[in-house]
């Protein structure tokens, strides 16, 4: 098992004060990985345009940074900006970190005339040359986001270390949203890109348990011919592929995906609203059922966040908060230090039909019901 934490917030917040929050889950992750996303980002001493992309990954030697400048260079891109982490390394396991890079970079002038739906394409399609580039040299370059308004951080050990080591809590980068997922290594090697969160052009999801349908989503996805469904260092990947076939590619809103992963059975389906649709739907879509235990959270383009149930039900998970402050997590201890003010009878623990949301204006959660029309 891992663990889970999320929250979201109308004014931004440091990551570290999550980190402090999975402490009181420690006995649910091993330190084989620890994962954060950051979305609306803000830096102390620098003024951040949303619309310039961040790279965040880590150069593991100077020669992987100085491939990484040339390549950036050559694609016309220019840095604006460059967070120095005020770096005390020594706590860490890893001893191959020479550098770990969030970056603001200016976009080629020629991308002007570009639709938002090309800039996505072309910056996943970056992000995905520099993970090529790392693993022909020895997986001595990670790169684990290209994108506006989005950071990505990933590294081994526990989360306060890890904070510690990368002065994350100097508060000089703050985010409304803060994704984090302690990993317990069970099925998979010790790989950066295993760890929780895993991200897609602007879709982004975590998971505590075990997907034992993997190979047959992961084959479908490869098949589907996107450049973006590759990587799979973990089983939990293909939740965020996943979603974003069934938002992007699909173009369907964000209740489908639970009818997609674990559809109804035709015989709830009959007395269902859109019931023979979701037939249709399940019967594209076989290939993409997910089989559990699996409690998913993830987050939306728009700031909307969400946690889904498998029909396993066997991980836990939460939600609580109060208006403009909302968290969730895998335990609801979880939830008591990421808000411990706040009105705990609204707590809520999710069963395997529904979906919960919390929308981008925050101001309360929504509970959505796979019997119920979307």
């Amino acid at each position: 098992m891992c663990r889970l934490a999320l929250k979201s917030a109308s004014t931004p917040f440091s990551p570290y004060s999550v980190l402090q929050a999975m402490e009181s889950m420690q006995e649910g992750y091993d330190g084989s990985g620890l994962g954060l996303l950051l979305r609306g980002v803000n830096f102390t001493d620098f003024n951040y345009n949303k619309h310039d992309p961040i790279l965040s990954g880590v150069a593991h030697t100077k020669d992987a940074l100085d491939r990484l400048n040339a390549y950036m260079q050559e694609k016309g891109f220019s840095k604006k900006y460059d967070h120095e982490f005020t770096t005390d390394l020594s706590g860490l396991e890893a001893r191959d970190r020479h550098k770990h890079f969030v970056r603001v970079y200016r976009k080629p002038k020629e991308w002007k005339g570009y639709s938002q739906s090309r800039i996505g394409e072309e910056l996943m399609l970056m992000r995905l040359d520099l993970r090529k580039n790392g693993e022909n040299h020895g997986g001595d370059l990670s790169v684990f986001s290209l994108w506006p308004d989005v950071v990505m951080i990933k590294e081994i050990g526990w989360p306060l270390v890890v904070g510690k080591a990368l002065s994350l809590d100097d508060d000089r980068i703050t985010a409304r949203i803060v994704m984090a997922q302690g990993r317990q290594n069970t099925n998979w090697g010790i790989n950066l890109h295993a760890c929780h969160p895993f991200f897609l052009q602007g879709i982004a999801t975590m998971t505590n348990g075990e997907n034992t349908a993997f190979q047959t989503n992961k084959q479908w996805l490869e098949s589907r011919g996107f450049p973006g469904y590759v990587g799979y260092q973990s089983d939990s990947e293909v939740f965020t592929h996943i979603l974003h076939y069934t938002f992007q590619q699909l173009k369907l809103p964000l209740p489908a995906f639970k009818h997609v992963i674990t559809p109804l059975s035709s015989s709830k389906l009959n007395n269902h609203p859109q019931g023979e649709f979701l037939k249709g739907l399940r019967d594209v879509c076989r290939n993409l059922i997910i089989d559990g235990p699996n409690c998913v959270i993830g987050t939306m383009p728009d700031e909307t966040t969400f946690m889904i149930m498998d029909h396993k039900k066997m991980r836990p998970g939460c939600v609580g908060g109060k208006p403009g402050e909302w968290a969730m997590a895998s335990e609801i201890c979880g939830v008591d230090a990421l808000i411990p003010e706040r009105d705990k009878s609204l707590d809520f623990q999710p069963m395997w039909e529904n979906t919960v949301v919390i929308p981008s204006h925050r101001k309360n959660y929504e509970v959505w019901s796979q019997f119920d029309e979307y």
